[in-house]
């Protein structure tokens, strides 16, 4: 069973945390499951941005990306070339480690 690390967040996991993941899974979700509430503004729908993070190791194991989600990439706030949006970022069997950026193009956050 893969496992992701998610790095230390100001205000969604100051600590960071590693947990366990289920091969199919999105990032996001995994996330969201422990508790780091990630914004995600359209529902996981990849018309938005503010699931945006960033994958600092295992990026090549994850699922190619969509033209739809390099689209919606550009817009990112923060964008490097390991950037996914969390929603369309499934895992593989491969461990992960996942920064949060700081800030997203989000003006007002949704507070799912």
């Amino acid at each position: 069973m893969p496992q992701i690390i998610f790095l230390p967040h100001a205000q969604l996991c100051p600590e960071g945390v590693a947990v366990e993941a289920q091969t199919g899974e999105t990032v996001l979700d995994v996330a969201l499951r422990c508790g780091i509430s990630i914004e995600h503004a359209c529902e996981k729908s990849c018309a938005c941005t503010t699931c945006h993070v960033i994958v600092r190791e295992g990026f090549r194991s994850l699922n190619p990306s969509d033209e739809l989600e390099d689209d919606m990439l550009d817009k990112a706030w923060g964008l490097e070339p390991d950037s996914r949006l969390g929603c369309q970022a499934r895992i593989a069997d491969e461990d992960l480690t996942v920064e949060i950026p700081k800030y997203t193009v989000n003006m007002v956050s949704e507070g799912h």
